[in-house]
């Protein structure tokens, strides 16, 4: 018979436990301190539990063109939404598409219903109006624009053949200056744009030297410019408040003043004519990259109707000098962007300058949706009071701790010394779901809902599971008279398996609700299955390496009454050493023909 060889591990068994417990130590405390210096040490809450406003609006499309409801046109929908939610001077609102053709919007407590309310659900408002009068505000008062910063502002180039450019600094922006009607010093635009014509011809009506006429150039009525020129000097764009409100007009005929988006610390405010063109007579939109120049563009098409006033209008502007020769784009009534018009349009335009990818892509979108035949109709506003958010998320944790509470009672009175494994286990799986969770609000927009808190309710006895199937796999070893160190190693495969195969079911089931679910729901699953992965982690990586290394002491070696693996207690059999001695005096002396 073959000595078995020196040095050999039982099966299953598990080298260096001590240094997988170490670094698995030293993991915990590395996302502990990563959660501590990010400064989010606790889980973001969901409206359910913060309180807030949770708006579900449907989108339906006009009739002939169902197809528009889809993924591209949707999500368009969501980045306009969450300008508006911006625009009420909150923070942290999640707006997201549900299903197919929802879109849920939650807003944190904080906020108006009825205002988060038709700010949301209505359709946006895109129009194209002149440029009046255009003045720069610094967002940090202590910043001054300068015409120039490098030193003298450079000469504006002409128009080429592929189109106008627009003179830029080092940083970007356009270093022109002009002093409008109303006073007001243009100190230069947030982008550098200018509007061209595709064609690799400039038309006669394009040149930059015809002198304008005053006759063309767009004023506000009469009656109501003291009244504009009031309200241009008092708006402040640098305050969200006055910059949200901005821009409102009862009719689109009508002028209004606007704040453009803050860019690069500094703000535009405007004084805009009556809308020219809208959004409805945009036929496409989309960012491309330019062949002559290399950078990124936005190509607009207008329809036959758009055509026509887009050329009378651009015809028009063409002959202006700055900033009256600008074209504003505006949603929702904030200027999104205020190009250059060096030429007259008609059918197609394309839109030029310091873009990058996103921010041409981010104006595609938001020209495309003003020509989306989509609106949105309000399924349910459902409010919660940060009180009863409160009394839900301390429910919600008292029932977690009586869960908590009974699995620990449980343990200690069936398992005793066990119960001193299984409890921290318990710790440092807590520990990591909560660490983890903290992370995720920040990263990935995570919220801790009342399902998800559930779910983490849920997990305790999953993780509590995979101890008891690992601690019964030890007593069965045990009860067949196996010392205890020998017993661990060889319990551990068959318990891993069982671990892995439950938690794989738990795992699975949780993915197929959070893919097959929508809203709080998913929280749930994603909890659910977050605490699944956990538990594998913490049983291969904690659980098994403290077993190991515990089974060595006297305490549990021997069999302590009180360590949970009394043989005596457990009904062991006597120890299979003494089993096969004693079945060898039975069979009497053998005989060995070599020594005969």
């Amino acid at each position: 018979m073959a000595a078995p060889k020196k040095g050999r591990r039982p099966a299953g068994g598990q080298g260096r436990p001590g240094r997988v417990l170490v670094l698995f130590l030293i993991a915990m405390v590395a996302l502990t301190g990563g959660m501590f210096w990010s400064g989010h040490t606790t889980p973001r809450l969901g409206i359910d539990l913060a309180g807030g406003t949770t708006i579900t609006l449907k989108a339906t499309a006009e009739p002939g063109k169902e197809s528009a409801v889809n993924e591209t046109n949707m999500n368009t929908a969501v980045s306009i939404i969450e300008r508006r939610v911006n625009g009420l001077g909150v923070s942290e609102a999640e707006v997201q598409t549900q299903g197919r053709e929802n879109i849920v919007v939650n807003i944190p407590r904080g906020t108006n219903e009825e205002q988060a309310k038709e700010q949301v659900g209505k359709t946006a408002q895109l129009y194209f109006r002149p440029v009046l009068t255009a003045q720069t505000q610094a967002m940090d008062p202590k910043a001054t624009p300068s015409a120039s910063p490098s030193g003298s502002p450079s000469p504006k180039p002409s128009a080429s053949a592929s189109g106008a450019t627009a003179d830029k600094g080092k940083d970007g922006k356009d270093k022109s200056t002009a002093t409008p009607k109303a006073s007001a010093t243009t100190q230069g635009r947030p982008v550098s744009e200018a509007l061209k014509a595709p064609s690799p011809t400039p038309t006669p009506s394009g040149s930059a030297s015809k002198k304008p006429k005053a006759s063309e150039s767009p004023k506000p009525p009469a009656n109501g410019e003291a009244a504009l020129q009031q309200k241009f000097a008092a708006l402040d764009c640098t305050d969200p408040k006055q910059r949200a409100a901005a821009g409102k007009a009862t009719k689109a005929e009508e002028p209004i003043v606007a704040c453009s988006t803050p860019e690069k610390g500094f703000v535009e405010k405007y004084v805009l004519g009556p809308a020219e063109v809208d959004g409805r007579d945009v036929k496409e939109a989309g960012a491309a990259i330019d062949q002559n120049s290399g950078q990124w563009i936005v190509n607009m098409t207008f329809t036959d109707a758009g055509s026509k006033k887009f050329q009378t209008i651009t015809g028009r502007l063409s002959q202006q000098q700055d900033p009256m020769n600008r074209f504003a784009i505006v949603l929702d009534g904030e200027v999104t962007s205020a190009p250059s018009v060096r030429q007259t349009l008609s059918a197609n335009a394309q839109i030029s300058g310091s873009f990058d990818q996103q921010s041409a892509q981010d104006l595609g979108n938001i020209l495309s949706y003003g020509a989306l035949p989509l609106a949105f109709d309000t399924q349910s506003v459902d409010t919660v009071t940060a009180a009863l958010g409160g009394e839900q998320l301390q429910a919600g944790l008292i029932a977690g701790a009586i869960g908590l509470a009974l699995v620990v009672l449980y343990l200690i009175v069936y398992y005793r010394g066990l119960s001193l494994i299984a409890l921290p286990s318990l710790l440092a799986s807590a520990i990591l779901t909560y660490v983890i969770m903290s992370l995720l609000g920040p990263a990935i927009g995570f919220a801790l809902n009342l399902p998800a808190v559930c779910g983490a309710i849920v997990a305790i006895g999953i993780t509590a599971d995979s101890f008891i199937v690992y601690f019964e796999r030890i007593r069965d070893e045990v009860r067949e008279g196996r010392t205890l160190r020998p017993a661990v190693e060889r319990a551990w495969p068959r318990a891993r398996r069982t671990i892995l195969v439950s938690d794989f079911v738990s795992f699975l089931a949780a993915a197929v609700l959070f893919v097959v679910t929508v809203g709080k729901v998913q929280g749930f699953a994603f909890t659910l299955g977050l605490t699944t992965l956990l538990d594998v982690v913490v049983v291969f990586f904690f659980t098994k390496p403290l077993m190991t290394l515990l089974a060595r002491t006297k305490f549990y070696g021997d069999g302590h009454p009180w360590s949970g693996l009394d043989p005596k207690r457990l009904g062991a059999k006597p120890p299979l050493r003494r089993t096969r001695r004693a079945a060898s005096s039975a069979a009497g002396p053998v005989d060995h023909p070599k020594e005969a």
